[in-house]
């Protein structure tokens, strides 16, 4: 099997001197969808901001497309083809969905701006209607449509979720994965998600991880973990809506 184009061993982060991932291993490899369930404040969370420079790993190693990143500036990461979109979505909110999108594509230098444009239109035509809306006025469901759009501009390689749901109506819910799923089908983007429905992300993915209190305590295919006792008892019961 060719390299993962993502890699993670042995990274512990701190805040101050508690200790918030205890030595995390992972892998994720190119046209995957991955997911990371488990409770909340089991450092998830933590993982995607180390992933991405802030804070950055006391201990161990993260490369990315060959890359060593674990000590790079996040403002160097976001430039690899990698975009974040953020738990708390945290768009503009006196911005247009317009000028959102533009801060997007400025990592990109504009070069595909209207294509792309074109695109996450396509993939949330909600936006295409609320194009001259400020950001801070859009529901829930569309600030996250407008999150993931954000991150799209950039053309990453690689996608970084951060519970996308969360606190969104079932329709959204279903709206938002089958847009993760069409971009993972139709570009074979990468993406690696972190997601407390654990159902839904189990579901989409490819493979899965479960983390608890700061470390990886089972992982396998998202059709092995749905099927786990474990798992099933820990996260879906009565979570399979």
């Amino acid at each position: 099997m060719t390299e993962p184009l993502l890699t993670v061993r042995g990274v512990k982060t701190y805040y101050g001197n508690i200790i918030a991932l205890k030595g995390v291993d992972l892998d994720v490899h190119e046209g995957e969808i991955v997911t990371m369930i488990g409770a909340n404040g089991a450092g998830k969370s933590t993982l995607m901001m180390t992933i991405f420079g802030a804070p950055q790993a006391r201990e161990g190693r993260i490369v990315y497309a060959g890359t060593d990143i674990t000590r790079m500036p996040t403002h160097m990461i976001a430039r690899m083809r990698i975009a974040q979109s953020p738990e708390g979505r945290r768009i503009f909110p006196r911005m247009t969905v317009l000028e959102n999108l533009q801060m997007g594509a400025a990592i990109d230098e504009f070069a595909h701006f209207d294509e792309d444009l074109n695109q996450v239109f396509s993939l949330f035509p909600r936006l295409s209607e609320r194009a001259h809306q400020r950001g801070g006025t859009l529901s829930g469901g569309e600030q996250q449509m407008l999150a993931i759009a954000r991150a799209l501009m950039s053309r990453p390689k690689m996608l970084l979720l951060d519970e996308p749901s969360l606190g969104l109506a079932p329709l959204v819910v279903k709206q938002i994965f089958d847009a993760i799923r069409e971009l993972n089908r139709s570009q074979g983007m990468t993406v690696f998600l972190v997601e407390q429905n654990a159902f839904h992300a189990l579901k989409l993915a490819h493979r899965g991880y479960v983390m608890v209190n700061g470390l990886i305590t089972m992982s396998g295919t998202g059709k092995e973990l749905l099927a786990s006792e474990e798992v099933r008892a820990a996260y879906l019961e009565g979570g399979a809506h």
